[in-house]
C-alpha cells in the first residue's frame, strides 16, 4: 500500500490562496481609494463651479443694485422736473387769474349788491358787501355757482341785516344786508375762453354789477 503526503501541497495551495486575498484586498483598497479621490475631486470640482455661479451672481445682483440705485435718483428728478414744471405753469395761469376775477365779479354782481373788501388766499376768495335784500345776495350766489367759468362752489359764511343812516340829523335810515361769502377760482379756463380778456378797473370800495 502506498501513502502519499499531501500536506506540503494543502500548505502552498493555502499560501496561495491567502495572497491571492491580499492581492485582492490591496487592490479593492486602491480602487476605493481610487473612487475616494475621484470622488472628492469631482465634489471640489462642483463646489468651485457653484461657487463662480455664486460670485457671478453677486456681482450681477450688485450691478442690478446699483442700477436700481440710478433708476431711483433718475425717478427724484423727473419728478423734482415735474414739480418745478407744475409749478411753472401755475406761475403761468395764475398771473392772469386776478385780471379775470375782477372781469367775472362785475358780470356777476347783481344790481343791489355792493362789495366792500376782497381777500384771497391760494385758490379762495373771500367777498365782504352789502346787499339790498337777501333776494339780492341770493342771486349773486346763483350767478357765482352756475354763470361763471372762472368762480365755482360759492358759500355763504355771514349775513347780517344792519341799518344805514345818510348824512345829516335827520337823515333817512335805511336797511341793508351785510353778507361775507367765499368762492373757489379755477385755475384753468375752459378753451373758449383762453383769448386774453381786457383790462377791467374794479373799484372794490363800492362795486356794483353791470346788469
Amino acid at each position: 500500500m502506498i501513502r502519499i503526503n499531501l500536506l506540503p501541497h494543502r500548505e502552498q495551495k493555502r499560501e496561495r490562496r491567502k495572497r491571492d486575498f491580499n492581492g485582492q484586498l490591496v487592490a479593492a483598497a486602491l480602487v476605493g481609494g481610487g473612487l475616494v479621490f475621484l470622488g472628492g475631486m469631482f465634489i471640489n470640482h462642483q463646489i468651485e463651479n457653484q461657487n463662480a455661479r455664486n460670485d457671478l451672481i453677486r456681482n450681477e445682483n450688485q450691478k442690478l443694485d446699483a442700477q436700481i440705485a440710478e433708476i431711483k435718483d433718475l425717478e427724484s428728478a423727473i419728478a423734482s422736473l415735474k414739480a418745478r414744471q407744475t409749478a411753472v405753469e401755475d406761475l403761468q395761469s395764475d398771473r392772469t387769474i386776478p385780471v379775470h376775477l375782477f372781469d367775472e365779479l362785475v358780470k356777476m354782481t347783481p344790481e343791489g349788491v355792493y362789495l366792500d373788501k376782497l381777500e384771497q388766499r391760494d385758490m379762495q376768495v373771500t367777498l365782504t358787501g352789502k346787499a339790498q335784500s337777501n333776494e339780492r345776495v341770493a342771486e349773486f350766489l346763483r350767478n357765482l355757482s352756475d354763470g361763471s367759468p372762472w368762480l365755482e362752489k360759492p358759500q355763504l359764511e355771514e349775513i347780517r341785516e344792519e341799518e344805514l343812516r345818510s348824512r345829516g340829523r335827520n337823515g333817512d335810515v335805511k336797511r341793508a344786508h351785510e353778507f361775507r361769502l367765499n368762492v373757489l377760482v379755477k385755475r384753468q379756463a375752459p378753451a373758449q375762453l383762453n383769448a386774453q380778456p381786457g383790462k377791467v378797473a374794479l373799484n372794490t370800495a363800492a362795486t356794483q354789477g353791470a346788469k
